[in-house]
């Protein structure tokens, strides 16, 4: 008798049941695709934010090479700055820019002192800067 009265009441009430299932999925999906925009827009302003720091890094090394002692711009200490920088924000994207940016990090700590002598060591830190650049372009191109 029960049974009854309960199927009964599911026939009645069975648009509004519907209504409510298709309301919660387009809720769920909602709340999912605005989690993934907001994931998509923090990694393409961070990977921008790390291209200009990347860029501002090869000017400096390309003044302390070819121009050393000429202007501001080509003293290496100020890429400590960049280099940290670039390192801090590497930690908000996913795996493998926290070790590629280290990896950037380990190559200017050897070279940064012999930049303005050492062919060696711009050359080092210009493929490193350039690793970094290749996986950060490759993940916007990744991004929807």
């Amino acid at each position: 008798m029960k049974s009854t009265k309960l199927i009964d009441q599911l026939r009645r009430n069975q648009v509004a049941l519907i209504s409510l299932v298709i309301a919660i999925i387009s809720l769920s999906y909602n709340t999912w695709r605005n989690e993934a925009s907001e994931e998509n827009r923090t990694q393409r302003l961070v990977s921008i934010e790390i291209l200009l720091k990347i860029g501002e890094l090869e000017e400096l090394v390309l003044y302390s090479y070819y121009d050393p002692g000429v202007s501001a711009k080509s003293n290496p200490r100020t890429g400590w700055a960049l280099i940290l920088t670039i390192e801090d924000l590497a930690q908000i994207l996913a795996s493998p820019f926290p070790a590629a940016a280290k990896q950037l990090k380990d190559t200017w700590q050897v070279h940064w002192s012999t930049l303005a002598e050492s062919g060696e060591s711009k050359d080092a830190i210009r493929a490193s800067i350039n690793d970094l650049r290749q996986d950060v372009l490759a993940l916007l191109r990744r991004l929807d």
